[in-house]
């Protein structure tokens, strides 16, 4: 299989990716997409942060175990970082809540069917009982995180969703809503070949430790356990 992760954009992955020489690069697409691309053998591996109206925490397994053409896939714990609303310095239209979103009529950035955090965003208007007319969506889609935030920062939206790390990356003010699981998936012959243990190992070392600190909104207290083993 190409030596490629699928599925979802994170800053600190893409730096590890390229800091442990294990040769990895990335595709963002989407979690969702990453897991057609780990079916059809077109990845090595698909980071994924799923999320729907039932168990977050367990969102990521059920993705993998639902897919009949990855019965021998296995679910590597890569971090659990903090998503929210990344919205301008200094937070102006005074955003917390998907309500604030409604009643400022903030423009809402959106992002592709495929993405973890359009799911994330898809449930949480749910579960506010927002109608989804009252919403303002700007049009289009941001593909990642560093997308939406940059067009944050250039006034084309209000708000939008990403991680803390992406927000901060680009001098945005950020609020917090859930802390999520960002797991690998991949199969499991693929896990004992040098470019995945590269990585692995080095998930390891104090430097990865050091990094995550540095960007900010990440626990690595489960990094590298094994989730799931199909």
């Amino acid at each position: 299989m190409p030596p490629i992760i699928g599925g979802s954009h994170d800053p600190l992955l893409e730096w590890a990716a390229r800091q442990s020489g294990s040769g990895l690069a990335l595709l963002a697409e989407g979690s969702e997409a990453g897991l057609d691309r780990l079916e059809r053998n077109e990845v090595a591996a698909a980071a994924l942060h799923l999320h729907g109206q039932g168990d977050d925490d367990r969102a990521n397994l059920e993705g993998v175990a639902g897919r009949a053409g990855l019965h021998d896939a296995v679910v590597i714990a890569f971090a659990r970082r903090e998503q929210g609303f990344v919205v301008a310095a200094g937070n102006p239209l005074g955003i917390g809540s998907m309500d604030d979103i409604a009643r400022s009529h903030a423009r809402i950035g959106l992002r592709p069917k495929a993405a973890g955090a359009q799911m994330l965003l898809e449930a949480i208007v749910a579960r506010a009982g927002l109608p989804p007319e009252r919403l303002h969506r700007a049009p289009g889609t941001y593909p990642t995180g560093p997308d939406l935030a940059l067009a944050v920062r250039a006034r084309d939206i209000d708000c939008g969703i990403a991680t803390r790390a992406v927000a901060a990356m680009q001098g945005l003010d950020f609020v917090p809503l859930v802390w999520e699981r960002f797991d690998l998936a991949l199969r499991r012959r693929s896990y004992f070949e040098p470019p995945v243990q590269k990585l692995i190992a080095f998930m390891r070392n104090p430097a990865f430790a050091q990094r995550a600190e540095a960007l900010g909104g990440y626990n690595l207290a489960e990094t590298g356990i094994v989730r799931l083993n199909r």
